[in-house]
């Protein structure tokens, strides 16, 4: 097969290792991809935001399945006009991807079909934000709507932090992303992840992770995109596992093929294990970042025949099947990060952490200067993942590996796998 995989990020150097493992991918084209995945297929400089550019591109090298990575061209409807083209596409449509794109309209679909989820009350102007912060005592949740790279939220322990905070985002903080904001009741309890598969109208359990989102180390700092991940959560057991799916992965698919929306593809549940039961703090539309470099180790099932199934209602009958060892993943990124940070600093010794056994660097924010180092751009810039008979040895093997990676600026949590 013929298959081309959109993204740039550590998310999408996980899945192109996978897919080029894969027996029935014959040919892998990554746009517009990052240093680390030149050796598993051919790169194109397309960016993701380039919809004509990438239909193009499909079309030229004659795809037979297109693998969406990064959540902006689901919303912005890629998936939709790649299905006008006939051709397979591993994501779901832009109406879909809502769930994702808007967390007004997720909470409100929850409702709708009465999915666990804490108390909400979407707002657009700071008179009616600071009204539902005051109501809920200002212990609470601010959520900008639209997509915010992870960042556009702020869980407030008082009422003047969630005022600066919805003040901060109602101008422009986060672009048009906070035009409209979610006020949310803060709900406690431990944090997981859990990824289930959907063709439109099955669902199955995939995998389940634990993102550490905080910047530093015990959970303290701004919010980030994810700073490191471990898999399977040990937070989530088999009970656990089959309720989550019963009342909320099963209820999500039923809900979106009677609205005539029907979900292909990964669904990530971002769940809080409260008192009264798991309850929905967000959905994601694809694979977590960096989720995915925790979980894709693990699998070994074939990437290409799961995700097929996904674009053919038939997953009823497909069996997924995993390493039964643990992941751990440390992300390094740039110091200052989620902040300002320099770029361009060289990084070193990448070659000998990635012939360690059992032991993977996927690039997420790297490039190449006129000199042909790897050099550091982006905020996240490397995940590294190490697989251990448990918890402890993964995170062991982690460490050990990040050990081995010369760079200055960079900086990266203790204590993944340890909390």
């Amino acid at each position: 097969m013929n298959i081309l995989l959109i993204g740039s990020g550590g998310r999408e150097h996980a899945l192109a290792w996978s897919l080029a493992d894969s027996p029935l991918t014959s040919r892998l084209v990554i746009a517009p991809g990052n240093p680390g995945m030149e050796a598993f297929g051919e790169m194109f400089p397309i960016a993701v935001d380039d919809l004509d550019g990438l239909c193009t591109l499909a079309g030229d090298i004659t795809a037979d399945l297109v693998v969406i990575g990064p959540e902006a061209p689901l919303v912005a409807g890629l998936a939709d006009r790649l299905a006008r083209l006939d051709i397979a596409v591993f994501g779901p449509s832009a109406a879909a991807a809502m769930l994702e794109g808007s967390k007004a309209f997720a909470r409100a679909f929850c409702a709708r079909h009465n999915v666990p989820q804490p108390a909400f009350y979407p707002v657009s102007d700071y008179e009616s934000a600071c009204k539902f912060i005051d109501q809920l005592g200002g212990y609470c949740v601010i959520k900008a709507d639209g997509l915010a790279a992870g960042k556009g939220v702020v869980v407030a322990d008082d009422a003047a932090t969630a005022k600066v905070a919805a003040k901060s985002m109602l101008s422009g903080q986060f672009g048009s992303a906070g035009k409209r904001l979610i006020i949310e009741q803060r709900i406690s309890g431990p944090e997981a992840s859990l990824f289930a598969l959907l063709d439109g109208e099955n669902a199955i359990l995939m995998a389940t992770a634990q993102d550490h989102k905080r910047a530093n180390d015990n959970d303290q700092g701004p919010n980030t995109g994810g700073m490191g991940a471990i898999s399977p959560s040990p937070r989530l057991d088999k009970a656990l596992e089959d309720q989550v799916m019963a009342e909320i992965v099963d209820p999500v698919v039923r809900g979106m093929a009677a609205e005539n929306t029907p979900y292909h593809g990964v669904l990530y549940v971002g769940l809080m294990l409260t008192e009264k039961g798991p309850q929905v703090i967000e959905f994601n539309c694809r694979f977590g970042d960096p989720e995915a470099q925790a979980i894709l180790p693990r699998l070994k099932t074939d990437i290409v025949s799961a995700m097929m199934a996904t674009t053919t209602a038939s997953l009823h009958h497909f069996d997924m099947r995993w390493d039964q060892r643990s992941a751990v993943t440390v992300v390094m990124a740039n110091k200052g990060y989620p902040g300002n940070y320099e770029k361009g600093d060289v990084i070193r010794n990448l070659e000998v952490a990635e012939r360690t056994d059992d032991c993977y660097v996927f690039h997420a924010g790297t490039a190449r200067d006129n000199k042909g180092d790897v050099i550091a751009v982006g905020g996240r810039v490397l995940t590294v993942t190490a697989l251990g008979d448990d918890t402890a040895s993964a995170r062991k093997n982690a460490y050990g590996l990040v050990a081995k990676i010369a760079w200055d600026t960079c900086f990266y949590r203790s204590d993944i796998g340890n909390v």
